[in-house]
């Protein structure tokens, strides 16, 4: 009975020793993102400048803020924004850093391509969202002004509520390319089978207009934009689910 309190003490210090290197992995995060919080605001205008390019493109030539402080919020909305975009890399290196001591090297090997393929593919969907989704939401969303029965309909889009509009639509694409990673990692793990992602192909297709509806604008261009790539890269995900399995077995590919 007397040994009872050694092991307790013993599981308490590698315990304590995780959450010690866990604070650590954390401020060295949370220093990165204030760090590039203070130099995303110092570029604050020129950040939203581009984030508008989209706007000036679609026709429109005026932003309002309704608020006298809505226009700071902006900015710091802004920053802040840009700031998690650029940190992102150390804050990622940061988990890496504490989760990689506690797996096989083989293990290691297997889950850092997915580590560094996270934020390719998240550029990609934001890509996407700036150069093609955003202009064609934006182009049919503009399109109601004009006469309506005698008085002039007008567009005057206040800044906040556009910076919303366009952060939504980076944010939902970039998490929507991030699809194979999150497939292959379910079933690297064993949570779903090849099989079982395969049989859900119909509701796939289904889930990716949902989530389009979503996260665009009713028109069905824009929706059509985003509902279409997540459906290629969950194919995408079953063809390399499908190598990868060929290459444990040692099996030629065709």
């Amino acid at each position: 009975m007397n040994d009872v309190p050694n092991e307790i003490d013993a599981s308490k210090a590698p315990l304590l020793d995780h959450l010690i290197e866990l604070r650590r992995r954390l401020l060295w995060s949370l220093a990165a993102i204030v760090m590039a919080f203070f130099g995303c605001l110092y570029f604050a205008r020129q950040i939203y400048a581009f984030l508008v390019q989209p706007l000036v493109a679609a026709g429109q030539q005026e932003l309002i803020f309704t608020q006298l402080f809505e226009a700071f919020f902006v900015e710091i909305k802004v920053a802040l924004f840009a700031a998690v975009m650029i940190a992102f890399p150390v804050v990622a290196t940061q988990l890496w850093k504490f989760v990689a001591p506690g797996l096989y090297a083989k293990e290691r090997r297997a889950l850092l391509p997915f580590l560094l393929a996270t934020p390719v593919l998240f550029i990609a969907g934001a890509a996407l969202a700036y150069y093609g989704a955003v202009p064609v939401a934006l182009k049919f969303l503009l399109g109601y002004q004009g006469e309506l029965g005698g008085i002039k309909l007008e567009a005057l889009p206040a800044a906040g509520h556009y910076l919303g509009f366009i952060m939504q639509f980076i944010l939902a694409f970039g998490i929507a390319f991030q699809l194979p990673i999150l497939l292959m990692l379910l079933e690297r793990t064993g949570v779903v089978s090849y099989d079982q992602l395969t049989s859900a192909r119909r509701y796939a297709i289904v889930a990716a207009f949902a989530i389009a509806a979503i996260f665009t604008p009713p028109d069905i261009l824009s929706q059509f934009m985003l509902a279409v790539p997540i459906i290629l890269l969950y194919e995408m995900s079953l063809v390399a689910i499908r190598l990868t399995h060929r290459k444990r077995a040692g099996r030629p590919e065709d």
